[in-house]
């Protein structure tokens, strides 16, 4: 089973959240968010597979991510509501339609129901040269992985996944199957089927990741699917804009 870290009571009446991170990402980039909703509720935001501390597995699509999270939500009593960012916001579209019995409500953030035409591959190149063999410090390695990645969030990102303590440093994701699983990850196998519960669709206002072209896509497997942004937030909206993306997602949970 997938990693999981838990936060809010231990006995709650209001249903569990899980969230499920994006691609590079982790249960820890989900901290704040996660802590922001669990005040009467259980919040458990998992490591997928391959990131973190979860298995490592040749396998990457999306219907194996789903039923990683459905084993999830199976344990923490059903239905629950699902939260999910880009590959993990795809992975929760994907068990909604396919296993609906398990969500109460569907969050997707900023990924729509659509494969995408551009690449990670650059940022698996680029960790992959990263030479940290000498145990460099944190500031250390920042400034190495400018040489080919200039944006310092996106540096700052991808180096929480740097473990600079392992013997030697490591990266906590499965480079080696992420790369051979990209075309899959970016893709869509476009399942059967309609997810009929409450869905919030929540873009970046600075995002091209939702486009209006790709609402018929949304709302054709999603009709009561709400569509909303964070003005002024990117692609890693809950990083960005954490107290506005904290805020309408509880609203809509709460709803």
């Amino acid at each position: 089973m997938l990693h999981r870290l838990r936060h809010g009571p231990t006995e709650a009446t209001r249903p569990p959240v899980v969230i499920a991170h994006g691609l590079f990402g982790s249960a820890r980039n989900w901290g704040a968010i996660a802590r922001a909703l669990a005040s009467d509720r259980a919040v458990i935001a998992v490591d997928m597979r391959n990131h973190g501390q979860s298995p490592w597995e040749p396998r990457h699509g999306y219907a194996d991510l789903a039923a990683d999270l459905a084993e999830v939500l199976e344990a923490e009593g059903p239905p629950a509501d699902l939260i999910g960012h880009s590959m993990g916001g795809k992975a929760a579209m994907m068990l909604a339609l396919t296993r609906p019995d398990l969500v109460r409500r569907l969050a997707v953030m900023d990924i729509a129901p659509v494969a995408y035409g551009h690449s990670q591959q650059g940022y698996v190149d680029s960790m992959r040269g990263l030479d940290v063999a000498d145990r460099p410090g944190r500031a250390e390695a920042d400034r190495r992985l400018a040489a080919t990645v200039s944006d310092a969030g996106v540096r700052g990102f991808l180096l929480q996944s740097l473990d600079l303590r392992a013997d030697p440093p490591r990266w906590r994701l499965n480079l080696d199957a992420l790369e051979a699983n990209m075309e899959a990850i970016l893709g869509w196998p476009a399942p059967e089927g309609r997810f009929e519960g409450p869905s919030l669709f929540l873009a970046g206002g600075a995002s091209d990741y939702v486009r209006p072209e790709h609402r018929e896509a949304i709302r054709a497997a999603f009709p009561r699917a709400r569509i909303a942004r964070i003005p002024g937030a990117g692609h890693w909206l809950h990083a960005e804009a954490p107290d506005a993306t904290a805020a309408t997602l509880r609203a809509f949970l709460d709803a």
